[in-house]
């Protein structure tokens, strides 16, 4: 049967009882007078319909030349259109169409038939005030007999879909969670360089490794989310000597180990604002939108962590609170307080006295193509942003025995997305970081990043998606540490994947990224990683 006369559709089990009732009444003589010589007619809901699409808007009509797809060819037209002006049976969309014109075919028309014997039979059972006609009775059980296969198929039909739907409520997960999953699986290597910081690269094997993850969505209300996620993730980025190209989707010690990685409970508070609290793993993306259409989390868009979202949404993470609030359809503030030690009840640690980060963002969308971010952090004991001088930085905390060079930073951040159209999207950040060091050599640093991203949604295939990324991953260009210099050179990274949808469930994203003078270092080789992703979701 069509989609459009789907919503139409009554109870099979009434239906036969319909035809049961109309027997009766016809076996017996009905009296005449005015209290019995009709039933009643009351507008009611259809239950029924609404149980099975709630998600569906639908409108009561009383005339099927309110149907505007429907054409009066015959008789069986006629009789129906006027049972349903008496009997208000018939339900259709606020538009008064069924989403195109043509005629009805038979099985639509039993569709409406069903609906209008369902409702006949409800005001039999009833039996109070005004009573159906003994001519209506006669007009259904003819139409009844010309659409009985017809109103057979659908009987079938539905009392397949209502045993389908018991045994899936019966074998449900959870009336209140859903279960849900991931797997990332990887194939990556070095294709070339052979020198960073005057050491050689030997990690140039191909390498396979994945991630799992298993996701419990729990919702109490409706209009909250309990989220919790387990992790388990082998995958090593190459060592090429410094963070750069680095993969997002990068375990941090390679082992098989699972564990809690993400745990939030977010809920509404009011119309306009949500709330959100994080015991574990909390990012920047938890607390606001990143504006990158490259950011999926490692699982989907970009390879590499520079690619995913601007480097300075790297300084806030941990457990903590956020809210935003939207003024309208086009602004949108969000705040955040994230800390990495909010477990740890040891002096100068804890919540609120140890490593932090506290986020501003304004989310400006003027239109619907158009989404701009404004963005401020300040971080407390968060370690440097490291994309860039990275050796020289190790270095330095080596050289003056400081396990951990502690700094307060304020970081600035500006993104952007523009869809051109419908598959061209132009975006790109920039951020900016003013870092003062809290112990050892103090000093302050000052660090720059910037990229263009340019996007090809659906290119080839509907949910596909082709990106190009180019830009300078964090660079020192102002130091007064001792030990650690600005950065004379200047690192590009490129980098390009092609996300190739094969199915609703699996994806496969191959991509490579190109390091130009690595650590912004000219005299380090130029380094090009490779890999291919394979994303399975249930």
């Amino acid at each position: 049967m069509q989609d459009s006369w789907k919503y139409l559709l009554a109870s099979p089990a009434a239906c036969s009882m319909m035809i049961f009732a109309a027997n009766a009444v016809f076996a017996q003589e009905i009296p005449t007078t005015s209290k019995t010589s009709e039933l009643q007619v009351v507008v009611s809901p259809a239950n029924k319909i609404e149980n099975f699409h709630q998600d569906r808007v639908m409108a009561q009509v009383t005339s099927v030349s309110q149907l505007s797809d429907v054409q009066p060819t015959d008789w069986a037209f006629q009789a129906l259109q006027s049972l349903v002006e008496r009997y208000g049976c018939i339900a259709g969309y606020p538009n008064s169409t069924y989403r195109g014109n043509r005629a009805l075919t038979r099985y639509e028309f039993a569709a409406g038939l069903n609906a209008c014997l369902d409702r006949v039979n409800e005001l039999i059972a009833t039996a109070t005030g005004e009573l159906v006609t003994k001519a209506d009775l006669a007009t259904l059980q003819k139409l009844q007999e010309e659409f009985s296969a017809e109103l057979a198929t659908l009987r079938g039909r539905v009392d397949s879909l209502e045993a389908r739907t018991a045994e899936l409520e019966a074998n449900q997960f959870s009336t209140t969670t859903k279960l849900q999953g991931q797997v990332v699986a990887v194939v990556s290597d070095v294709f070339s360089g052979d020198n960073v910081n005057g050491a050689e690269i030997t990690d140039k094997n191909t390498t396979l490794g994945a991630r799992a993850r298993i996701e419990l969505v729990t919702s109490f209300t409706g209009e909250d989310t309990l989220f919790t996620r387990i992790q388990t993730d082998n995958i090593l980025s190459p060592d090429i000597g410094t963070p750069e190209g680095n993969l997002f989707f990068a375990g941090e010690d390679g082992t098989n180990d699972a564990f809690i990685d993400a745990l939030f409970y977010r809920f509404p508070l009011g119309e306009r604002t949500e709330v959100i609290a994080i015991a574990n793993a909390g990012a920047a993306d938890d607390l606001t939108s990143t504006v990158n259409l490259f950011d999926g989390d490692g699982a989907y868009g970009a390879l590499s962590t520079f690619g995913t979202r601007n480097p300075i949404y790297g300084q806030i993470g941990g457990a903590g609170f956020g809210v935003t609030h939207e003024f309208g359809d086009k602004l949108a503030l969000s705040l955040g307080y994230l800390s990495g030690t909010a477990n740890d009840p040891s002096p100068k640690n804890g919540l609120f006295d140890g490593a932090y980060g506290a986020l501003a963002q304004l989310t400006v969308k003027p239109s619907d193509r158009i989404t701009v971010g404004l963005t401020y952090i300040n971080s407390y004991k968060q370690p440097l942003l490291t994309g860039s001088n990275a050796a020289t930085f190790a270095n330095l905390a080596t050289s003056q025995g400081l396990e951990d060079v502690a700094f307060s930073s304020n970081s600035y951040g500006v993104q952007a997305s523009i869809g051109i159209s419908d598959r061209f999207v132009l975006g790109g950040w920039a951020g900016y970081t003013t870092s003062r060091t809290l112990s050892g050599s103090r000093g302050d640093v000052d660090i720059w990043n910037y990229a263009v991203t340019l996007g090809f949604p659906d290119l080839g295939k509907k949910g596909n998606l082709a990106g190009i990324i180019a830009g300078v991953e964090p660079r020192v260009t102002s130091s007064s540490v001792a030990g650690l210099d600005e950065d004379d050179d200047t690192s590009y990274h490129l980098e390009a994947f092609y996300q190739y949808k094969l199915s609703d469930n699996i994806t496969i994203t191959p991509g490579i990224i190109w390091l130009t003078s690595p650590d912004h270092n000219n005299d380090n080789d130029d380094v090009v990683i490779g890999a291919l992703r394979t994303t399975f979701s249930f």
